[in-house]
This record gives structure tokens, sequence and C-alpha cells, in this order.
């Protein structure tokens, strides 16, 4: 494994969109979240797929993204999509690719060896096409480790609730206890590896307060983001993972006094009654980060 390029990018809400669906994208731009996901895969009809490639490579003509990440969710690499979905949009240099279904590091060093080619034929820096995975089988839990040291250009792992419940012949519930280990196993190994943990779709799409407490519970348990499948998503989803006026003068207020002390050479100090280490350190500085777009939350 290469040394790790870590990313500043803040993926707090990801939307995704058709991407045989021009109209859909052009107005996902506009709505505000951090990531816009042109979606190849299960956003796609099998006898679309030819279509969503032409109306991707329009968009990324055409469409103003402003300061939206643009990232393209590609077919299986074992699927007659994948690898061809992959080399159809480099030429466009996307700011990242998502590979769904991963059950293996091979799965990651397969897309990431393309990609390098792309960059070095382009011209442009290597590592600048960035990588998330979809864990979303049981098979992907538990090669978890492989799959999260096993590329630099790997940003973030997200979980894939629905297809994993199939993986294992569970039901899926209200309460989520057939996805609970797994769901903690994908944010611990990202955590591990300093990657993005984001967050399964919620698919009711009329019941915002359980959305909301659902974006509760995962920024509890690590998150760093969520999926949205509708606009409407977007708004809760982006004030539960975006740190309050409180916490972030809290954070702020731990990394200047750890400054302050390193400065008049003290390695070990304390702050309102408690002691501050590295990992309290490196928390507060994860709130800061995630502060940096938009607007702090209530």
């Amino acid at each position: 494994m290469t040394e790790r390029q870590i990313t500043n990018r803040v993926r707090r809400a990801l939307l995704f969109t058709p991407g045989d669906d021009l109209k859909k994208i052009q107005k996902g731009a506009t709505l505000g979240a951090d990531s816009l996901i042109l979606d190849m895969e299960d956003g796609v009809a099998l006898n679309r797929k030819q279509a969503a490639r032409a109306t991707i490579h329009e968009a990324f003509r055409t469409v103003n993204f402003g300061w939206g990440e643009r990232l393209v969710r590609i077919n299986p690499l074992d699927s007659p999509f994948g690898r061809d979905d992959l080399l159809s949009v480099l030429p466009f240099n996307p700011d990242g690719i998502i590979i769904p279904k991963v059950d293996s590091a091979d799965d990651v060093r397969e897309v990431s060896l393309l990609i390098r080619q792309h960059e070095k034929y382009s011209g442009i820096a290597v590592g600048t096409i960035r990588i998330l995975v979809f864990v979303e089988t049981a098979l992907g839990i538990v090669n978890l480790k492989e799959i999260a040291a096993s590329d630099s250009r790997l940003d973030g792992l997200m979980f894939g609730a629905e297809d994993y419940v199939g993986s294992i012949g569970a039901a899926r519930t209200k309460a989520g206890w057939e996805v609970f280990y797994a769901r903690s196993a994908v944010v611990a190994h990202a955590a591990a590896y300093d990657l993005q943990a984001i967050d399964t779709i919620f698919a009711d799409l009329n019941d915002m307060d359980a959305l909301t407490e659902d974006c509760r519970l995962a920024a509890g348990m690590g998150y760093s983001g969520k999926l949205a499948i509708h606009p409407k998503q977007i708004a809760p989803i982006l004030s539960a993972f975006t740190p309050s006026a409180e916490e972030v003068a809290k954070a702020q207020r731990l990394v200047d006094a750890f400054h302050a002390n390193q400065e008049a050479g003290a390695g070990v100090f304390a702050l309102d009654g408690k002691m501050v280490d590295m990992p309290m350190l490196r928390a507060a500085e994860r709130v800061l980060a995630r502060a940096q777009t938009g607007e702090t939350g209530e």
C-alpha cells in the first residue's frame, strides 16, 4: 500500500441522480448537496445503460456543478458494463468514481490502475480522481480490512444496507438490528484507515422525522455523511452531519489550546478539567473539517 492521500473534501449529503435523466442531473446540481452521484447502476434500467453514458457525457459538457463534487457510480466490475462505464467517463475527469458491490481489494486496485493510466495519459496529477466504494454484501463486510487498506486513492466506505440484507437472507426492519453489525463494522474500518464513512440510504421518502432520527444515529456512530435518494432528504442530512456553532467553538478552543501548549513545550495538558490527548485533538479537527462547508447547524 502506498502512502495515503487524505482528502479534505466534506461529504455530508450525497445525492443520487439517474444517469439517463439530464433534467434531474441539471436540477440536482443546484440543490446544495455536497456531492452529486451520477448513477449508472441501480438507478438505470438494463436497456438504458448506453443512454446513461451518453447523458452523463452531455452533463459533463453542459451542466454547471458549481462547488459540488461530481461523482459517478459505475456498474459492478463483474457485470458486462462496469469496465466500459469507467472508461467512458474518465475523459471528463470526474471528481471521483464510486464502485458498487465491492467484495475484495482487487476491485479497488483494478479501478485505481485504470484511473492512474488515464491521469498519466491526460497529464493531470496522479491521485486527482478519487475512489469511494460501496460495501453491501456479506463477503464485503468480511473483507473490510483488506478493502479499506487497498489503495491510496480510496477516500471512503459507503454502506449499502438494502443489498447487504439481501446477501445474508435477512428481512429489513425499522429497528435495523439486522444491519447493526455491518453498519458498525464499516464505520470502524473507515476510522481505522483514515477514510470517510458514508451511511446507507433511507428508503422512506415520507417520514422526515424518522430520517432525521436515522441521521442522528449514524452521526453518533461516527459516520461523516449519508446518501440521499430525493432532494427533500438533503436538508435533514446536512443538518444532522453539520456541527452546531457550539460544537465548532468547543473544537476550535481545544485545537487552539493544543497548539499553544505545544509552543510552550507542554506535551500533555488539561482543558475544562480533562486531560487532552491526540485522539481528542483528532476528533476536534474532524469537527472543524465537517464545518468547512455551509453553515453550522442549530
